[in-house]
């Protein structure tokens, strides 16, 4: 576990469950996990994949680079 990551998570009091269980499917992948930019950020390699964050009203997901993403 990334410290720093789980204290990302405590902190948002209305997004905490999703962002659980986001993580929870993106630790299942080959990643590295950060903290970039004061969110979480997976790596593969050397490259960012995905940014997980949350907001006052949504949680999202970004893609860095759709090549990572199958359609």
């Amino acid at each position: 576990m990334n410290i720093k990551v789980d204290n990302y998570i405590e902190s948002k009091e209305i997004w905490k469950n999703e962002l659980i269980k986001i993580r929870s499917v993106l630790k299942e992948l080959p990643l590295e996990e950060t903290i970039k930019w004061g969110a979480p950020t997976y790596v593969y390699g050397k490259k960012n994949v995905v940014g997980l964050s949350a907001f006052k009203n949504y949680c999202g997901l970004w893609f860095f680079s759709r090549g990572f993403v199958k359609r």
